[in-house]
């Protein structure tokens, strides 16, 4: 997206910024609840490296509930934490009216992974409510970009009004939905801000910018409502599902959401009505602030990052104790991504450890207690690095210098290309589980939503970010097409925490956790204890619950292209 045609000069982008008043008071924030407490105000969680024990911080009360004057909203119990969910469906359409009262244009600006997949599926939500004639779609783009021409093979043109430039789409929005890359929002949000009008609500699905915004010392401006609906998945997933779901009532990924400032008093409605309109089985709320660190995190640990590293540790490993090459790679990468995948998916981890054989159940123990530990420390280090803004500013950083240094292929390797052979005779029904690979993914699966909880984050955003979005939106599509397909069709902020923190992983378990388990380290007793004992088992058999009516199909032989899950993959700043 920022090309020289749309970067901000110094001087403009100055003039924009001095339109954002620098300390907004916070009676501006949301109006549905009470916010986390910010990093500053807790005291840091004292856990014992070896023991394995932990003090979980407090989550602020009532932090997850909000209320709605549109939608019937549900409180939840979650371990023991009561949360509100708004559940979705196709039968919730017909509130979409009242929910977008007053919006008449639903402006989309990008189309990268999240933007193709937004804008169809709120357009032909708008349809099926019959609103087509009162709440139009429109993208905005750059003329000439072949974004502009795969948004046509969408359906939108220019000549229906449904297709424009995107200051042109920014300017006459009523809901602008802000999905270009992380890193042209760090470029151009003082122009966005500046040419949205007033009363009008930007949409984002990541809280990306309000890291960016906070280390740029700025706020929003006061006059326009703020919001985020972020779907638990990358875009094709977000597409694929809805697709599927429109025969069985909806399917889709589930979001949160956030009122970050409600100018009109509608900014809830709003936001609830856009993730209905996406397709979410259902919304939970959350923070601008709360979901871009554990968003960033959590796609730099199990969800991309840390199961790179892993499966191409375990890859190794089992080559050098006389596997295959084709056998290492089905017990490393096909067992993760499939029969472990799908258990875990239906019926938890804990359920996953329960039925294996009683030497399977030695054999999983004895990789997860060896794997937590240094899981949890690359962990720590990754939500820190977020928490500070390093990682953010990692990644403005990056795209920075995309022009010169692109982001290079994942997937090139022997390990990879032995995966095409792999999948091409595959039979489902005959990958094993090996349990020490299923020790090792639990454990820093554990690991994951571990440092979330001492975080003080709430346990619907945990498990999301650290279980569902891996096993229902992206292993599907490392069991698809492989390592590239899954981490490549996600933004350039995953792609690039994945290539970074990946290897980190790789390493700590190659020089850590498998020599323990070669010196014949004991399974630490209270590390077993607490995993057989956490409180994740119960919050997460709640939100199964709420899963996605169909599991996601994606074959390997797919169509991809306009809007839909890409084999190529590009790492110029211009995406949208």
């Amino acid at each position: 997206m920022k090309s020289a045609a749309m970067k901000v000069s110094k001087p403009r982008a100055a003039q924009a910024m001095a339109g954002l008043r620098k300390g907004t008071p916070h009676h501006l924030v949301a109006r549905v609840g009470a916010n986390f407490p910010s990093s500053g105000q807790r005291t840091r969680a004292e856990r014992s490296m070896t023991t394995g024990t932990v003090a979980t911080m407090a989550v602020a009360e009532g932090a997850g509930t909000f209320t709605s004057e549109v939608f019937d909203v549900e409180n939840v119990s979650l371990a023991g934490c009561e949360e509100s969910i708004l559940r979705g469906g196709r039968d919730k359409f017909g509130l979409l009216k009242d929910a977008f009262e007053g919006v008449k244009t639903i402006g989309v600006v990008g189309w990268g992974s999240q933007g193709p997949a937004q804008a169809q599926n709120i357009r032909d939500s708008i349809e099926a409510a019959g609103l087509s004639g009162d709440i139009s779609v429109k993208i905005g783009l750059r003329k000439g970009r072949p974004s502009w021409e795969e948004a046509v093979e969408c359906g939108f043109t220019e000549q229906d009004g449904t297709l424009g430039e995107v200051f042109d789409v920014v300017a006459e929005s009523d809901l602008l939905l802000l999905l270009i890359s992380d890193g042209a929002q760090a470029s151009l949000y003082p122009r966005v801000l500046a040419a949205m009008k007033p009363g009008s609500t930007l949409g984002l699905s990541h809280g990306f910018l309000l890291g960016v915004m906070k280390n740029d010392g700025v706020d929003f401006r006061e006059d326009i409502n703020v919001v985020l609906v972020a779907p638990k998945g990358m875009g094709p997933s977000v597409r694929r599902l809805y697709e599927q779901g429109k025969e069985v009532n909806g399917a889709g990924i589930n979001a949160s959401f956030a009122v970050h400032q409600d100018y009109t008093g509608r900014a809830t409605e709003v936001a609830l009505g856009w993730s209905i309109a996406l397709g979410s089985p259902f919304t939970f709320r959350t923070t601008l602030e709360s979901e871009y660190k554990s968003d960033i995190y959590g796609e730099r640990c199990v969800i991309l990052g840390a199961v790179h590293g892993i499966v191409e540790s375990l890859f190794r490993r089992y080559e050098a104790q006389g596997m295959s090459e084709e056998d290492a790679f089905v017990n490393s990468v096909e067992s993760i991504t499939g029969p472990i995948n799908s258990i875990i998916s239906k019926k938890g981890m804990k359920a996953l450890y329960e039925g294996l054989d009683a030497e399977g159940k030695e054999t999983f123990m004895k990789a997860y207690s060896a794997a937590f530990k240094p899981s949890m420390d690359i962990c720590y280090e990754i939500y820190e690095d977020v928490a500070c803004g390093n990682e953010i500013k990692s990644v403005v950083n990056a795209t920075n210098r995309f022009d010169r240094f692109p982001m290079g292929k994942i997937d090139q390797t022997r390990m990879w290309k032995i995966g095409d052979k792999v999948r091409a005779k595959r039979v489902e029904s005959e990958i094993p589980i090996n349990p020490f690979t299923a020790g090792v993914y639990v454990a820093n699966m554990m690991a994951t939503l571990q440092t979330l909880r001492e975080k003080g984050h709430q346990w619907s955003e945990i498990c999301n970010e650290s279980i569902i979005e891996a096993v229902d939106s992206l292993n599907p599509y490392m069991h698809a097409r492989g390592v590239a397909f899954m981490v490549d069709n996600c933004s350039f902020t995953a792609r690039l925490g994945s290539r970074k923190w990946g290897p980190r992983f790789d390493y700590i378990l190659d020089q850590q956790a498998y020599v323990a388990v070669d010196n014949g380290q004991q399974v630490d007793e209270e590390l077993k204890t607490e995993f057989l004992n956490h409180d994740v088992h119960a919050a997460l058999a709640v939100c199964s619950e709420l899963r996605p009516s169909v599991d996601i199909s994606v074959s390997t032989g797919e169509a991809v292209g306009a809007g839909k899950a890409r084999t190529e993959y590009k790492s110029s700043k211009a995406n949208a």
